[in-house]
């Protein structure tokens, strides 16, 4: 079997479950070694098991994006290990209750924006050296419709998800001269998360399409490659 991602080092947020832990999963199938990032080291650990088990590497480093130092002393150990990160994938998020904008909860809102819009700025920030010192560094966040179409009730993660969308769009634009970064954002659409279940409670998750689907889309882009900032929607 070909490992098109060999000798490549990938991190990426939010992989104890969902996407994030399909994605990790689908990497190291495809040769990287992974760095597994959270706060749940019991669910990261399954992952790691799995990954293991189908003959993968990976490391855990716990993390979680409400600590302000966290990112700073992840991209200390991963710099202290490793010359470069090849991948990055921006997949944890955080979904505050879907109320209306004049009784959002402010507490709700507070961790959305740390963990959606904060932490992303701090991933960017430590580990832009890291990415740049790679022959062809990538970024992918995942994002969400909600974030370029404001929708009723959504404001609170939409517009934290607007302002991710913005921040990488950025970063996208100034690196792009003056290294060989480059960023992608990706809307996973419908997909069978507990994420979703929280948002769509009545909703059979037999009808939406499961994480891998996604995670073999963001893997194919990444050995296909990408120039420029590239942002598209996966269907199932």
């Amino acid at each position: 079997m070909t490992k098109p991602l060999e000798n490549r080092l990938a991190l990426v947020t939010g992989a104890s479950k969902g996407i994030g832990a399909a994605t990790a999963q689908a990497l190291a199938a495809a040769g990287a070694h992974v760095v597994l990032t959270g706060r749940d080291v019991r669910a990261l650990e399954s992952v790691e098991d799995a990954i293991h088990e189908a003959g993968g590497a990976s490391t855990i480093a716990p993390v979680d994006l409400n600590e302000n130092d966290g990112i700073a002393r992840l991209a200390s150990a991963i710099s202290g290990r490793w010359d470069r990160l090849d991948f990055l994938v921006i997949s944890g998020a955080y979904l505050p209750a879907l109320t209306p904008v004049t009784q959002i909860d402010g507490k709700q809102l507070s961790q959305a924006l740390t963990v959606n819009f904060l932490a992303t700025q701090a991933l960017l920030a430590n580990f832009d050296p890291l990415l740049k010192h790679a022959d062809a560094g990538r970024v992918i966040g995942l994002t969400s419709s909600v974030g370029a179409t404001p929708r009723a009730y959504w404001s609170a993660y939409g517009a934290t998800k607007a302002a991710f969308d913005n921040l990488l769009a950025s970063y996208a634009q100034e690196v792009e001269k003056i290294s060989k970064v480059r960023v992608a954002l990706i809307d996973p659409g419908a997909t069978r998360t507990a994420m979703r279940a929280k948002a769509y409670p009545g909703e059979d998750p037999q009808t939406v399409k499961e994480p891998s689907v996604v995670a073999d889309r963001l893997v194919e882009l990444l050995v296909d490659g990408f120039e420029g900032f590239h942002r598209e929607r996966v269907e199932g």
